[in-house]
């Protein structure tokens, strides 16, 4: 299948540090720093800027063309985005084709959330019309009580226990380390892992993504413009070569056991012209271990179905897997989360991580996941990117 991205170019990809408290900044705040910090190190003016995207749960009531007042932009295209953990791939799937039909040229992707106690809790009870009618009158606690039940489900399945799950957690937070903006940095062994308080069993309670503040922003445009850009010293530009989304796959009928990774993977990886073993890096959406491991088996990274051999590759580095931290350890700014592990394999790319840089990387895949009905994700997507070419 013939991989239809020409003409347009990622520039880079940039985090407002994460903080678990933000007080003094608003979501608007978080999202306009965002959006400074990739204007310095793309080199594009704000003048430039015409188009702009938001993902964000607490930016409400203000929308997208609220951003670009704020940020003095007149864009000819603007896009808010509602898809949680697949937002960021949303966005940038419809941001390239914007680019290649002309509607813009230089186009901002932003993201993030600031949150206090009850803003979380607001989202978690009001997340959409199914949560708030069914799940809230069962005082449920949210997400964890449903992530928990698929944990129990899946190890069942593949006669997995707590140490293969925290070999996850304790292999993100050992990334953590070398990563200067997680905010989970402190070294994680398995007794820490074991030992820790019960959220809703077998979820522990670092097997549950921890809430922060923060923002993220990705550059997209023209190839030319981009390739300009880093002749004036601008990071090198990053071609995809394959992107697939699938939505409501299962009609909150299955198992949760697969995601709609599962119904993409094979048309992504002909788009890719590659294969699983081709992949230097992968940031794959982390809200939970057990999410992990789903979507890398749903992406063809385990073809034998030997879940605790592809744990052991993760452990060991030989597969370099969220290397920021991911969520797990990083933390999930909201609606940042979804972009998050897209700015890590830009960064990957483009030789930016500092002492968690992958050598030789070449070829990355990050995917996203969410939008929680009342059981499972109803959102998938991929993107596979490539730094030669671009």
């Amino acid at each position: 299948m013939e991989a239809d991205f020409e003409g347009v170019a990622l520039v880079c990809g940039v985090e407002v540090p994460y903080r678990r408290q933000a007080p003094e900044h608003s979501t608007g705040d978080l999202l306009a720093q965002a959006f400074d910090a990739a204007l310095a190190q793309s080199g594009f003016s704000a003048r430039e800027v015409d188009g702009l995207g938001v993902a964000s749960f607490t930016l409400a009531p203000d929308h997208a063309i609220d951003m670009a007042w704020r940020l003095g932009l007149s864009p000819r295209w603007c896009m808010d985005d509602c898809h949680g953990g697949a937002s960021a791939i949303n966005l940038l799937q419809h941001a390239i084709r914007a680019i290649q039909h002309g509607d813009a040229s230089v186009i901002v992707l932003l993201s993030g959330d600031r949150f206090e106690a009850a803003d979380f809790r607001q989202l978690v009870e009001h997340y959409n019309l199914t949560t708030r009618t069914y799940l809230r009158p069962l005082e449920n606690g949210g997400p964890n009580s449903l992530f928990a039940m698929l944990t129990q489900r899946h190890a069942r399945k593949h006669g997995l226990d707590a140490r293969d799950y925290g070999a996850l957690c304790v292999a993100q937070r050992a990334w953590a380390a070398l990563n200067p903006g997680a905010v989970y940095r402190t070294p994680l062994t398995f007794d820490d892992y074991l030992n820790a308080p019960r959220v809703a069993d077998p979820l522990g309670r670092f097997d549950c993504v921890p809430v922060v503040c923060g923002a993220n922003a990705v550059v997209v445009a023209r190839a030319d413009l981009a390739a300009r850009r880093a002749q004036a010293g601008a990071p090198a530009p990053l071609r995809v070569r394959a992107l697939q989304c699938r939505y409501n796959t299962d009609h909150q009928a299955a198992d949760g056991l697969q995601t709609g990774l599962a119904a993409l993977a094979d048309t992504l990886w002909q788009q890719a012209n590659a294969r699983p073993a081709d992949i230097d890096v992968i940031s794959v959406y982390d809200d939970y271990p057990v999410m992990s491991l789903i979507q890398l088996a749903d992406l063809g990274f385990a073809p034998d179905g030997d879940l605790r051999a592809l744990i052991a590759r993760i452990a060991s580095r030989e597969l370099a897997v969220n290397t920021s931290g991911g969520q797990l350890s990083a933390g999930q700014a909201g609606a940042a989360g979804g972009m998050h592990g897209l700015v890590e394999t830009i960064r990957q790319l483009q030789g930016l991580a500092g002492a968690r840089q992958v050598a030789g990387a070449r070829l990355a895949l990050a995917s996203g996941y969410g939008m929680v009905q009342y059981r499972y994700g109803m959102c998938a997507n991929a993107v596979v990117l490539d730094k030669e070419n671009a």
